[in-house]
């Protein structure tokens, strides 16, 4: 049986229009949802950091806002993307934009989580690092305060020597071509440019120790720096550690390099 030209199958347009309101309501739902979780997540990403600082949130309760954040991220861009698909094939294009900007706001949450992985695995899983590994300068005004940390005041020993060897083979002491009187007040002139809190300066000792926190969560890590005569100068060894947590990502060799990159460069005349 033929149809009246123009005409079509009774029904299939109306069919095919129920399935796009069909696609376009889900859309609609999927990004209003995607929108929400990746409006949180932004949030608790923003507050974990700031939430452990002024001392609202311990060190475990942060970096766990910041890590489920971080995933809440991740789940909302697919929501998102998911969203975006089926809005593209309704032809909902409010709901195309509105999924484009869940995507961005999750993308947003989850990318310093990304960083943070991308970190952890380019770096070894250790929280102490030395110029000098076969004799680490020791804490001794710092000594109280990092024995009773989670990570305490004794060094690895050959094990995170070796980790440390692998992962950032380009750290080594430096050597000024300076007196060890002159290369102390170089060394504590160039720490109180890096922003560190000195706790103390003993030069008769060749010993200053220092305390840093980190950008975002603000955990303390502390220093040491140690000054010695070495043929033609001074030797300078520095000791970089963190106070909690197994892997600093990094934070205290590039502390260290940059401490070091400061030293050697001539003072501003």
């Amino acid at each position: 049986m033929l149809w009246p030209t123009g005409t079509g199958v009774p029904g299939m347009a109306e069919r095919v229009g129920e399935r796009r309101e069909r696609r376009a309501r889900r859309a609609a739902s999927l990004t209003i949802a995607a929108l929400a979780l990746a409006i949180l997540s932004g949030l608790c990403v923003a507050l974990s950091g700031p939430g452990h600082r002024f001392g609202l949130l311990g060190t475990r309760w942060a970096l766990g806002v910041f890590a489920l954040a971080g995933l809440g991220g991740l789940a909302a861009a697919a929501l998102a993307a998911w969203g975006f698909a089926l809005a593209l094939v309704a032809r909902a294009w409010r709901s195309v934009g509105g999924s484009g900007l869940a995507l961005l706001v999750a993308l947003a949450a989850a990318a310093p989580l990304l960083a943070m992985v991308r970190a952890g695995a380019a770096a070894p899983l250790i929280h102490d690092i030395t110029t000098d590994t076969d004799s680490p300068p020791p804490f001794v005004s710092l000594d109280a305060l990092r024995a009773s940390s989670e990570n305490g005041t004794a060094y690895g020993g050959a094990g995170v020597a070796a980790q440390q060897q692998r992962g950032y083979p380009d750290l080594g002491p430096l050597v000024l071509a300076l007196p060890p009187e002159q290369a102390f007040a170089r060394v504590e002139t160039s720490a109180r440019a890096m922003g560190w809190r000195i706790a103390a300066a003993a030069p008769a000792e060749g010993r200053l120790e220092a305390s840093d926190t980190t950008r975002w969560f603000g955990f303390t890590d502390d220093i040491v720096v140690r000054v010695r005569p070495a043929p033609g100068g001074s030797r300078i060894d520095v000791r970089s550690a963190s106070r909690v947590g197994r892997s600093d990502l990094g934070v205290n060799a590039r502390r260290i390099r940059a401490f070091l990159a400061t030293l050697s460069s001539p003072p501003p005349r």
